[in-house]
């Protein structure tokens, strides 16, 4: 026995069958997903040609913790002022205030963009300026206007279509109605310009600082970096790259002016101070000198050697807490003197460095709310909790002012007693010298306190003159030549993608929700018990079967048919012809044309055949004869008695010498009580002695009785399917119908396999030539299988 690789013995063969099937069921519909990918590249080709083209300029600043210059008190000692909060600069950096520096610098309320063939594309320089003259904050939404330049001048149209046009050395924007003024740019060829159309969109100066805010992305490199990371998303390069550029150089001058403040403020403080030192320093000079005039001095020698040497240790000790409570008494003065919430001098010399801390701590404070009062009303609860910290730094500072003096003048005190005691042991010398050293002490104090400020202020003004930023630009706005959107290879392969994947997608949906019969295999899983004795496929054109001689697809697989109907078939009683029955379920299953064809079939071989119209309700044979359907034929005989076999019997299609042909005859009314009775019983015997062949074209099963009344005296019974026709469903009643036997020797035939498509089931002349040689070998052990198992 020959095996029939990949049709026959299917189940060794199983998933490549189903790859097969699979790959055959989408790539017949191959038009769909080359015009699908077509299309989608299509349309991402439009979407790349037709997108605003955006690029992303970065720029990258470090931020310095230590500014090298001077500080007012250098001798300041540092308890760890703590990390730099990254987020800090980025919020300065992002804020409404030096972002809205940046917006009326650069005019940002004011943008321009130039109509291209498909698109409009933002710029950075338009050949003439536009200037607004609305005042601060009156214009509540934004307003477009278009702009073309013509040889004369401008041709301007704003959103309600209203047109204006001037000449391009027009001086009177007032009488225009216009919102705004345009001048032409210096040095600028017009020619080169004309018939070029601008989009000039005003924007209120707060959407448009908002609106800078939103696109600007700082970020930090990473959460230990120092260095932050600026990005502007942008059509025009040169626009992002100018922006950027001016956001950093807005922070540093930010940055400066912070440190110049302190030094400022400490330069006013001094300031005050030397007038009132100087004026202390006159009265102790003059006291001096009259102290002298009056007591005839000159000169006093020092002559208390080594036993003076622990009074004069005393009085340096006594000079330097005196010194101290004096700079005491100057900041406690400041502060309660000095305008509410101003700046305090930095350390001014105090040796106390837990005051120097609140000191800084409350400029920066100050500083803080400073900053924030011009862009906030008095009730705002940032604002209010800076001013309730401002005050409580102020009372700390008194508190700690009040303590150190404290502390300072009970240590005089102390010190004094030892003087006092000192001075018992040196009484020898004159009250007067000692009354000159006390003036001269005081006059000591105030120049040493005097040459201190004088110093301070000095440093102060050197700071304030070279005060260096706080920031150091790393790399300023640089803009890649690859834009970020629209991203081609992303576009291009998603494009692709889709194109296959939605006609796909539809066609597995498609297929998921398709519920007919279209090939064998889902039979065969659906209903492996019958087998499959045939598969027809689709043709458009010839649906009848030819001569003997015929090499048609249809004329071979008819053939095909006929041969493996005869493997079905009993060899018993081979004197009498065999019985074949062709139903279906349903009408329009094609039932007909294949008892019609398989008849032609077995004549083909100088086989005596019979084909038998048996569906009396709705007949469908006579048809292909060209004959009408009250022509005598079967119910005829049926209900008539006097009637013989032969008078019904009709010259067979294409006057075929082997092939008759029995009409249904006249509609009856009652078909089933005909076709019960006991001269269908005899019209049978009788053609089965006279025929080798034949073939009953029976009514369907799920429609009407009249097949089951009959269906006794058949030897094989056909079942036929209709591809893409009959559903699934309707196989579970046949199946029902050979389970319990109502069907003698049921097999399938798949009729409109392929509908037209040669390719999906190997139509063609070699399916009919091919398998046909196969079949006669190898079907017939594969049938019997099928039928044991």
């Amino acid at each position: 026995m020959i095996e029939i690789p990949n049709a026959l013995d299917f189940k060794d063969d199983e998933k490549l069958f189903s790859l097969k099937d699979t790959f055959r069921k989408y790539v017949r519909y191959w038009p769909w997903f080359l015009g699908a990918t077509i299309l989608f590249v299509a349309i991402g080709v439009t979407y790349v040609r037709l997108a605003p083209i955006i690029y992303e300029s970065v720029a990258r600043i470090k931020i310095l913790k230590d500014a090298n210059q001077l500080n007012v008190v250098s001798d300041r000692i540092s308890f760890g002022e703590g990390k730099l909060i990254m987020e800090n600069e980025i919020a300065t950096l992002k804020s409404y205030r030096l972002l809205g520096d940046v917006v009326k610098k650069l005019n940002l309320d004011v943008s321009y963009a130039r109509k291209e063939t498909f698109k409009t594309v933002e710029i950075w320089n338009a050949p003439f300026d536009i200037t607004k003259l609305y005042t601060q904050d009156s214009l509540k939404e934004e307003k477009a206007y278009t702009i073309t330049l013509q040889r004369f001048g401008y041709v301007i149209d704003d959103e309600k279509g209203n047109q204006r046009k001037l000449q391009f050395d027009y001086q009177n924007p007032a009488a225009t109605g216009l919102p705004f003024q345009i001048k032409l740019k210096k040095n600028i060829n017009i020619q080169a310009y004309i018939g070029f159309t601008y989009v000039v969109v005003l924007r209120p100066v707060k959407e448009a600082i908002l609106r800078l805010s939103n696109e600007l992305d700082v970020k930090s490199a990473d959460g230990k970096s120092e260095i932050l990371t600026l990005k502007l998303l942008g059509q025009s390069q040169q626009r992002s790259e100018t922006i950027l550029n001016a956001i950093i150089n807005n922070f540093r001058q930010d940055g400066i002016l912070d440190k110049q403040l302190v030094s400022k403020q400490t330069l006013e403080v001094i300031d005050k101070r030397f007038v009132y030192l100087s004026g202390e320093l006159d009265s102790i000079e003059l006291g001096k000198q009259s102290f002298k005039q009056n007591n005839r001095l000159s000169y006093i020698e020092a002559d208390a050697g080594s036993s003076l040497q622990k009074k004069s240790a005393t009085e340096d000790e006594v000079f330097k807490l005196e010194n101290q409570i004096s700079l005491a008494q100057i900041l406690k003065e400041t502060v309660v003197n000095e305008a509410q919430y101003s700046l305090l001098p930095a350390e001014i010399g105090l040796q106390n460095t837990a005051l120097n801390s609140i000191v800084f701590d409350y400029n920066k404070l100050a500083l803080e709310r400073d900053k924030l009062l011009p862009n906030v009303g008095s009730n705002h609860p940032t604002l209010v909790e800076l001013s309730n910290q401002l005050e409580q730094a102020k009372i700390n500072i008194l508190k700690t002012v009040n303590v150190y003096q404290a502390r300072l003048n009970e240590s005089l005190s102390q010190l004094n007693r030892e003087k006092s005691i000192a001075g018992a042991r040196y009484s020898m010398i004159p009250e007067k010298e000692k009354m000159l050293r006390s003036i001269e002490r005081q006059q000591g104090i105030k120049e040493n306190l005097f040459m201190l400020l004088l110093q301070k202020r000095e440093e102060a003004a050197i700071n304030l003159a070279s005060a260096i930023p706080s920031i150091k630009v790393i790399d300023y706005a640089v803009t890649p030549t690859i834009p970020v959107s629209p991203k081609k290879i992303i576009i291009y392969p998603l494009a692709l993608f889709l194109g296959l994947f939605v006609p796909y997608l539809f066609l597995f949906i498609r297929f998921s929700l398709d519920t007919k019969v279209h090939d064998r295999f889902s039979i065969e899983k659906f209903n492996p018990e019958i087998p499959i004795v045939g598969e027809i496929p689709y043709l458009k054109d010839s649906k009848i079967f030819g001569d003997s001689n015929d090499r048609s697809v249809l004329s071979e697989s008819f053939r095909i048919l006929s041969t493996n109907v005869n493997y079905l078939l009993s060899d018993n009683e081979k004197n009498q012809g065999k019985v074949i029955f062709v139903t279906s379920s349903i009408k329009s299953e094609g039932k007909t044309l294949v008892a019609l064809n398989l008849s032609l079939a077995f004549a083909s071989m100088e086989k005596r055949v019979l084909l038998v119209g048996a569906d009396l309700r709705n007949p469908q044979l006579q048809s292909y004869f060209g004959v009408d359907k009250s022509t005598l034929g079967l119910s005829d005989y049926l209900s008539d008695s006097k009637l013989t076999f032969h008078n019904g019997l009709h010259e067979g299609f294409g006057k075929n010498a082997y092939h008759e042909v029995y009409l249904s005859g006249t509609i009856p009314s009652n078909a089933p009580v005909l076709l019960s009775s006991l001269r269908f019983q005899k019209f049978m015997e009788t053609a089965k002695k006279e025929f080798d062949y034949v073939i009953v074209d029976t009514a369907p099963t799920l429609l009407v009785t009249d097949t089951l009344l009959i269906s006794r005296h058949s030897d094989l019974t056909i079942f036929v399917v209709r591809a893409g026709w009959t559903d699934l469903k309707l196989l579970d009643f046949s199946k029902g119908l050979n389970r319990t036997k109502k069907i003698r020797n049921m097999s399938y035939v798949i009729n409109g396999v392929g509908r037209g498509k040669s390719n999906d089931m190997n139509y063609g002349y070699g399916y009919g030539y091919e398998t046909q040689k196969l079949t006669e070998t190898g079907y017939k052990g594969y049938l019997n299988k099928k039928l044991k198992g």
